[in-house]
């Protein structure tokens, strides 16, 4: 596995401490396991960080402290990095690392800390007497994560290309009478002999009316002659996720599936065109919105055109209509994120195209490039 060098660190962190200059705060307590690992390069599925202006303090447990160590002997080595030791509770840990510390005004991710968790904090901090402020903070590490540095558009280039080699076995699987579960099953299969660690969501089989349910997941139903058969799959890669949709007729597609499968196509490619920077997210939503409705799908768009790509399968940025509760986003080079329009028709099915594309200095560039015209199989 590749992991990103002390120099990508380091930039990082920079940047974060950046954001907590701006809001007057001496360190923030990081805890979904993507943040965690996007600035320490630990992967375990427990830990909490706290990042100060000088130094990142890890609090781990028993199951994870040898391979901490031996990252930090390598060229992936986190700066600054103290490992606490948590023998028994995160909690009592991380309020002692922070009096050690001796920092006075601490930001939390508002986004990931339950009501109780922060009571809990804040109940300990009082009844020890200490001086700690706790201050809720808003993506501040998501915003940084949300353009990507060189090591991770090198990684995620690589993970949409990888699925050319898998789309062979893919298509293979796909014939009449096999079932949902068992194409599910091929395609995971094929992914792991590709050289993904993993599948990064529940892979989606979903065939004749079943393709009319965006997230509909495998089940036993047989794939028969007519149906349209929607394939959503991806994989994790060194820690990044990729994720690809393509829709396919078994036997001859009607006309009508034709005619829903062109205008899904056409909307694709139209916000595919968008993508460039200075745009605004939700103009590439658009564009691929005014297709359908042009020809009559409107109504059968129902969710966002596209979402980012990174150690989590959806994050930043959201390629959607613009949203009250959410700031509006102008494309970045460096950003990373899905295209994939849809159609549902209830009682019929559906259509669904998926690529991964980068934003570049000058437009955008496909990071998945598997042919888009409707296969009949």
């Amino acid at each position: 596995m590749a992991w990103p060098s002390s120099a990508v660190l380091a930039r990082r962190h920079a940047r974060i401490r950046e954001a907590l200059d701006a809001l007057s705060l001496d360190a923030l307590i990081v805890t979904p396991a993507a943040n965690i690992r996007y600035l320490s390069n630990h992967a375990g599925s427990a830990g909490i960080l706290v990042i100060t202006r000088d130094a990142l303090h890890l609090l781990i447990d028993f199951r994870y402290q040898e391979a901490v160590r031996a990252r930090q002997e390598s060229t992936s080595a986190c700066p600054h990095l103290r490992v606490w030791e948590v023998p028994a509770s995160y909690e009592e840990a991380l309020i002692a690392c922070l009096a050690e510390i001796g920092v006075t005004t601490v930001g939390f991710e508002a986004a990931h800390v339950t009501v109780a968790r922060h009571a809990w904090w804040q109940e300990t901090i009082a009844a020890r007497r200490l001086d700690i402020a706790l201050r809720s903070t808003d993506r501040i590490i998501e915003q940084a994560r949300m353009v990507k540095d060189a090591s991770e558009i090198e990684t995620l280039r690589e993970a949409g290309a990888k699925l050319t080699d898998v789309m062979p076995a893919v298509l293979a699987a796909v014939r009449p009478g096999e079932t949902e579960q068992r194409v599910a099953a091929a395609i995971e299969a094929a992914m792991r002999d590709a050289g993904y660690e993993r599948m990064a969501f529940d892979t989606i089989v979903a065939s004749g009316p079943h393709s009319a349910m965006p997230h509909y997941r495998a089940g036993p139903r047989t794939l028969t002659r007519g149906d349209l058969v929607v394939l959503d799959f991806g994989g994790v890669l060194d820690g990044y996720c990729c994720d690809l949709t393509r829709t396919v007729s078994i036997g001859p597609a009607s006309p009508e599936a034709r005619r829903v499968y062109d205008a899904v196509r056409d909307a694709h490619a139209a916000a595919v065109a968008a993508v460039k920077p200075g745009v605004a997210a939700s103009a590439v939503d658009a564009a691929a919105r005014t297709v359908l409705s042009d020809r009559g799908l409107g109504d059968a768009f129902g969710h966002g055109t596209g979402h980012g790509l990174g150690l989590d399968i959806h994050e930043e940025p959201r390629v959607g209509k613009p949203r009250a509760d959410l700031p509006a986003v102008t494309l970045t080079p460096g950003m990373i994120f899905t295209i994939e329009p849809g159609a549902y028709l209830a009682g019929f099915g559906g259509v669904r195209i998926e690529d991964d594309v980068l934003v570049t200095e000058t437009g955008h560039e496909l990071l998945t490039t598997i042919p888009r015209q409707l296969l009949a199989l």
